[in-house]
């Protein structure tokens, strides 16, 4: 895909332009051109955002990543950070958005994020996050108390009851 294709394909999905879709969208190119990425289809591909910004967007429209198929996690540290995975290889990087000149306008950052080759934008570190598994599937249970179907992995045991994390109080020593 070409860069002009992902911009676009970025920006309909998003429904405006902006400097964090253009970084999103550099991080994926730059991730594709790195670890040999396509559009994943399934989980061929796993991206684990730091923050929950603009940029994911375009990470979900280029690459393919998505919280529905399990291929997109969130580890929110606030940071402009990505780390990519190709499962067919098993290969990785984690990509860090380098600070810009404080001094600019949103205007000049935008044209700044736009019209930088996505290696003066981003460092490559490893990953510091094993590939997460594949997404799997639970199987629900009726909470006992609101009556809503929630995943097996989401419900606690409270007093013999199967409870949603909505119906059970926390256990927290700490919160006082």
């Amino acid at each position: 895909m070409t860069e002009q294709m992902a911009w676009e394909k970025a920006a309909a999905f998003h429904g405006h332009t902006c400097g964090g879709l253009a970084i999103g969208c550099k991080a994926a190119l730059y991730a594709a051109e790195l670890l040999g990425l396509n559009f994943s289809g399934d989980e061929e591909v796993v991206c684990v955002s730091e923050n929950d910004a603009c940029g994911v967007d375009a990470i979900q429209a280029v690459l393919g990543c998505t919280l529905g198929k399990g291929n997109l996690l969130f580890r929110l540290r606030g940071k402009q950070a990505f780390s990519f995975y190709n499962r067919a290889t098993g290969r990785s990087v984690r990509l860090v958005l380098r600070p810009r000149p404080r001094e600019m306008t949103r205007e000049e950052a935008f044209d700044y994020y736009r019209n930088s080759a996505p290696a003066d934008l981003f460092d490559v570190k490893e990953t510091t996050i094993p590939l997460p598994e594949p997404a799997r599937l639970f199987e629900s249970y009726d909470c006992e108390s609101c009556g809503e179907s929630t995943g097996a992995n989401w419900i606690r045991l409270v007093g013999g009851k199967k409870l949603c994390l909505d119906c059970c109080t926390p256990y927290n020593r700490f919160d006082v």
